[in-house]
């Protein structure tokens, strides 16, 4: 179930978006991607990769990745940070695979607007404040240069594929 059909169910006033260990991956979105797990890898490789290979070490997302998580649902999102990051965005992709997505992290809460400028697939957009509630949600078309505004300020923006 994707983010769109989760706030569409009519759960949307009651339900948060829970972000695994976000603070951990806003810290090291600009480490490097060596550190990240090999998206080939086995469960098992995975698991040693997230943890350092300590038993006993609670699993953490990649470097520079944040887990969001809707009910039963998890999206691994590459955390977008800087602007630089947040300009480019899922820009000149040509698949964004299911439960994946990009979550945009900002420092204020306003109103924003993001466009589809170079953007290859079509994506939803859920806009959330700084307490992880989802303020607004929008289906967006590729190549679309029109901006997509939130209705309400947010500090937080999530685009998966629709």
């Amino acid at each position: 179930m994707g983010v769109r059909e989760f706030v569409h169910k009519g759960r949307r006033a009651n339900h948060r978006a829970v972000f695994g260990l976000l603070a951990l991956s806003v810290a090291v979105a600009s480490c490097t991607a060596a550190d990240a797990v090999p998206a080939s890898g086995g469960d098992a490789d995975r698991a040693a990769a997230e943890t350092g290979g300590n038993p006993g070490v609670a699993p953490s997302p990649p470097a520079g990745y944040a887990w969001v998580i809707f009910g039963a649902d998890t999206v691994l999102a590459e955390v977008a940070a800087t602007a630089d990051e947040r300009a480019e965005g899922l820009m000149y992709r040509d698949d964004v695979p299911d439960g994946t997505g990009m979550l945009f992290v900002f420092q204020d809460n306003q109103p924003r607007a993001f466009w589809m400028a170079n953007t290859y697939v079509p994506l939803d957009i859920a806009y959330m404040n700084p307490s992880y509630r989802i303020v607004d949600i929008i289906a967006m078309e590729p190549l679309v240069t029109d901006s997509y505004p939130s209705n309400a300020p947010s500090m937080f923006a999530l685009e998966v594929r629709q």
